[in-house]
């Protein structure tokens, strides 16, 4: 079996590359070790980088197609991982989640309707309904014994009047999964209301181990009536430029409604290497997959480990699922502008800010992305505790 290696650093700057070169345009200098965007730092596959090389032998690069090979790839994928029945006429491609999401508030809710996310969440999720003229409703989540949960007698107090409900499963930040459970209430809820689920799964892949993800739609008839799953290979292959993404839906009539307004918009066609990358991805990648969630997890102990030694005041809640962790230094008693600043002025280390996961309620919280060789986390960590009051 072959030894994939996590461990080298592969230097991004100059390639466009937004995490690495958009930090002057963002912060105002180049010197920042970025630990914000949620695409990792080590090589994409072999094997796709490979199977995109192949298609470049062809000196056509015209209109394409989704071919028979990746539909098949895609729907053993979702059936092997997840049990999801899906054969090809319940999914579509789309050309990312977040315009998928986009896609389906235009074409399944109206102007001024009621749309309910739980936070802190990513922060598209905040955004899309607002900018798409809808009424954002929030619903905090709860922290319990280090994770996070939702409050369900406010998540029900709130979605009273809500078309839809956008949901992060495992949840970002911080990567927690739902477990069956929990889904199953919301699908009830949600089916008592008449709410139509958008449960994004792109973070699906990264469970790591000792954790099940469990895909929305599976696990009631309520949950596979009223809902859209979104997937992608892109976080998990670190192919997120290639803008790959599919939708399933298992309930005919509301994918009648959305497919065919995907189908309007003409967004099926892709390009050339989404196609080629996922194909090869979901095809070859058991064991690149295996193999980096075990180097994941083990960075998800260093970061427990080196907070636990260096930084005891910091609240965290690791991730179960995905390369990210929510972590709240609001017991350093430092002003949120001022522990931003010392993180980016002091440390140079970029993480994203918790305010733009849902407001002022946030501050002191920043999200740390772990996707990295464990030497540039050790470097991050050390930078951040360096900043901080020590502690005895």
């Amino acid at each position: 079996m072959k030894k994939y290696d996590f461990d080298t650093t592969i230097d991004r700057l100059g390639t466009d590359c937004f995490k690495w070169d958009a930090l002057p345009q963002m912060y105002g200098r180049d010197d920042l070790l970025p630990m914000w965007v949620a695409d990792n730092d080590w090589a994409s596959p072999d094997f796709v980088l490979e199977a995109i090389r192949r298609r470049c032998d062809h000196s056509v690069l015209g209109y394409t197609m989704p071919s028979e090979g990746y539909w098949q790839a895609v729907t053993q994928w979702l059936e092997r991982h997840y049990g999801i029945q899906a054969g090809k006429e319940r999914l579509h491609f789309i050309p990312g989640i977040v315009a998928g999401i986009s896609y389906a508030l235009l074409a399944l809710t109206q102007p001024g309707d009621r749309v309910l996310v739980t936070t802190p969440v990513y922060p598209p999720f905040l955004n899309l309904p607002k900018e798409s003229g809808r009424t954002l409703i929030a619903s905090p989540l709860k922290i319990t014994d280090g994770r996070f949960a939702i409050d369900f007698d406010d998540f029900e107090r709130r979605i009273e009047g809500c078309k839809m409900f956008i949901m992060s499963n495992p949840h970002n930040p911080a990567g927690t999964h739902w477990g069956t459970e929990t889904l199953r209430r919301i699908a009830d809820i949600c089916q008592r209301n008449g709410v139509i689920v958008i449960s994004d799964e792109i973070h699906a892949d990264l469970t790591l181990p000792g954790h099940k993800h469990i895909s929305y739609s599976t696990v009631s008839t309520a949950a596979a009536q009223n809902s859209i799953t979104f997937m992608a290979p892109s976080k998990t292959f670190n192919i997120a430029g290639l803008g790959s993404s599919v939708c399933c839906i298992t309930d005919a009539t509301l994918r009648k409604r959305f497919f065919g307004w995907l189908d309007a918009l003409g967004v099926a066609g892709g390009n050339i290497f989404a196609f080629t990358a996922a194909e090869a991805a979901f095809r070859e990648g058991e064991d690149w997959q295996r193999q980096m969630l075990e180097y994941l997890n083990a960075n998800v102990q260093t970061l427990d480990k080196t907070l636990r030694e260096k930084m005891p005041k910091v609240k965290a809640v690791l991730p179960e699922a995905s390369y990210l962790a929510w972590l709240d230094f609001s017991e350093y008693g430092i002003p949120h502008k001022e522990l931003a600043d010392k993180f980016i002025n002091e440390a140079k280390v970029v993480m994203n800010d918790g305010t733009t996961f849902g407001g002022k309620a946030y501050e002191g919280c920043f999200r740390l992305n772990i996707g990295c060789p464990k030497l540039m986390l050790l470097d991050a960590l050390n930078r951040i505790a360096s900043v901080l009051p020590t502690t005895k």
